[in-house]
């Protein structure tokens, strides 16, 4: 069948036949064991073959992969109880994950390279991020492709399912289940009075084995570092599950917004979590490796946000970038906004969407290192050169604020003290003045004190994606890293922060840092509050607020002396000598600062083509940056 992107306009029959065309890939004996069967429930062209570019027509693929893991063979050993689970005839554990796939109609306009992403709860994010478009989960629709820029570079998008905890039409995988004892501990924040609470961050096959043992324990404290209170047992009890299958907790004193409470028990209903892992990992290896499969690709680069950032580290802790046969997985490896996280991805009862404590986990560089006992350990420690992929690192001031972030121990000695020398095949970059995930514009307000921070990042993002390609393709080295470093004190301990007393007197030093005793290590600020050192947007080097990396909760929600996970702040800049001498603002007027709109766009455009230079923007988006600018300015000068 001609898939080219001509024939997309005939539609009719054709249309039809396409849409419902079920392709089975079945592979008999052991000869490639890792995926035995990929089936295409659905396969229909993008936006009615509109095309992309050079690239022409798009078709979207939506269906399943199944696998089968050995628990015997050595690159599968560090699953955790796959040795427990249910095997088939042939010795093997067999499962299926989902799988949605965007590519082109003629592999032949593409550039050859896979790039998947680590779906976050069972979500898409990479549109959004690099196309800027309206996420979905079945992108279908112009709005949802955004302007196409990934399209236009020709990737093929793949989404592979790895987490078991999330519901359909969420992508999702059937991980293993075995009979296993074990307990669970998890945490929940509510934000208002209430007499009960569901742990949302707790798989819903997860149940106590007994709901009234006496040995299950909920406790409370104010901070992650207090000394947790044991609440009574007779004081709470196990409610009847939510609508969502998630265990829920009565209190009989009632929650109190803003106050960590944790609950531990005894649980039954564990799943071989681990599998996530080498679903990927032997997805990517057969796309890449195989000439069988309706997806192929000639090289392979996986991304992941926030959550599935800290599975990409894990990825590579944990030895998955090598296939059962040795070959490489990945050759560029993007963890966005995870810090120095990892987290509860490959454990006996795992919590893959725990998004809290412990996220900070050792090792939290790449190379080698010991901690206070002495082990060693590094992320990329277990690979010989030639299995090792490029990686890049991304992240907002919010993974150096937050509790369970800690990002500069990815390029600090443990101790905090000095700078570590990055290997050549890894490059490390901070989003100056930008939160985890950019809020809307205009800003609202919302669970914080001040305004989310809506500083872009798309087009940075856009530029690093391309250098990376050409970086993985072995043409050009991405551009230096870019980061807060002690030896220029653009990194600081947090007690050596030089941040203003700004309206409202929110004072970051209080922030409760990483636990273990780990150094509280942050970007350093100008006379602004704005950082000084990393990738710095237009909007934050010629800013019309300070924007920050950290919010504290509003008093509405409860306890307004700790932050909001993953929260930044936009605190504007007065505009009246008036509401400067109301607020005791010490930061210059905006019109101290500009002498009007057109100054402060002239000065934009310098910026966004000075990002240019150093390869951080890319020359098709210096307009947009203005535009975006411009609607900034009009908004701060009317809010």
């Amino acid at each position: 069948m001609n898939r080219n992107s001509s024939r997309f306009p005939v539609l009719g029959a054709w249309f039809v036949f396409w849409v419902r065309f079920t392709f089975i890939v079945a592979v008999p004996g052991s000869a490639f064991a890792e995926v035995t069967k990929v089936t295409i429930a659905a396969r229909t062209p993008v936006l009615d073959g509109q095309p992309f570019g050079n690239t022409g027509a798009y078709e979207k693929l939506v269906g399943t992969i199944e696998f089968a893991l050995d628990p015997s063979d050595r690159h599968n050993k560090a699953i955790v109880d796959l040795e427990h689970a249910a095997k088939g005839p042939d010795g093997k554990v067999h499962f299926t994950a989902d799988l949605f796939v965007l590519q082109p109609a003629d592999p032949a306009r593409g550039n050859g390279v896979l790039l998947f992403e680590i779906s976050n709860r069972g979500n898409k994010g990479m549109l959004g991020r690099f196309n800027r478009a309206q996420n979905n989960r079945d992108p279908t629709t112009a709005a949802h492709l955004g302007d196409g820029f990934l399209m236009r570079e020709g990737y093929t998008l793949v989404w592979v399912g790895w987490q078991f905890d999330v519901a359909a039409p969420n992508l999702r995988i059937e991980a293993p289940a075995v009979n296993v004892p074990g307990r669970v501990r998890v945490t929940t924040i509510q934000n208002e009075k209430r007499t009960d609470a569901t742990f949302n961050d707790l798989p819903g096959s997860y149940v106590p084995v007994d709901p009234n043992d006496p040995s299950a324990t909920l406790t409370v404290r104010t901070l992650f570092r207090d000394r947790p209170t044991p609440l009574p047992r007779s004081s709470w009890r196990f409610g009847t599950p939510a609508d969502n299958g998630r265990p829920r907790v009565i209190l009989d004193t009632g929650f109190e917004p803003g106050r960590i409470y944790e609950v531990d028990f005894a649980a039954k209903g564990a799943r071989v979590a681990g599998v996530g892992f080498a679903a990927i990992r032997d997805a990517a290896s057969a796309f890449r490796y195989r000439t069988d499969l309706p997806v192929r690709g000639r090289t392979a680069y996986v991304f992941g946000i926030s959550q599935s950032g800290r599975f990409l580290r894990q990825f590579l802790h944990d030895g998955f970038n090598a296939d059962e046969r040795d070959r490489k997985a990945f050759d560029l490896v993007w963890p966005h906004i995870a810090g120095a996280g990892m987290g509860s991805f490959n454990e006996r009862f795992a919590l893959p969407g725990y998004s809290s404590f412990p996220a900070t986990q050792f090792p939290y560089t790449d190379l080698e290192q010991a901690d206070a006992t002495g082990r060693r350990d590094g992320l990329l420690s277990r690979y010989p050169s030639r299995l090792q992929p490029k990686v890049i690192y991304t992240n907002t001031p919010v993974e150096y604020w937050g509790q369970g972030r800690a990002a500069a121990l990815t390029h600090t000695s443990l101790d905090g003290t000095r700078d570590l020398t990055l290997p050549d095949n890894v490059r490390s970059y901070l989003l100056a003045g930008t939160q985890h995930g950019e809020a809307a514009f205009p800003p609202a307000p919302g669970q914080g004190q001040a305004l989310p921070n809506p500083i872009p990042q798309g087009d940075v993002m856009r530029a690093l994606l391309r250098a990376a390609h050409l970086w993985a393709s072995g043409k050009t080295p991405a551009p230096p890293s870019l980061y807060p470093r002690l030896r220029n004190g653009t990194l600081t301990p947090v007690d050596r922060l030089r941040f203003p007393v700004l309206p409202g007197g929110a004072d970051p030093t209080v922030i409760e840092g990483p636990l273990a005793s780990l150094p509280f290590l942050v970007p350093q600020v100008d006379e602004d509050g704005n950082e000084i050192a990393g990738i710095r947007v237009p909007e934050q080097v010629v800013p019309l607020a300070t924007t920050t990396g950290w919010n504290f909760r509003a008093r509405r929600i409860g306890n307004p002396t700790t932050i909001v996970a993953l929260l930044g702040s936009y605190i504007p800049f007065p505009r009246t000598p008036a509401e400067r001498q109301t607020s005791a603002d010490p930061r210059p007027l905006i019109s101290d600062r500009y002498k009007n709109k057109d100054d402060y766009l002239t000065r934009i455009r310098a910026s966004a083509l000075a990002l240019v230079k150093s390869g951080f923007m890319l020359a098709e988006d210096v307009e947009f940056s203005v535009q975006r600018a411009g609607r900034h300015w009009d908004w701060a000068m009317t809010r």
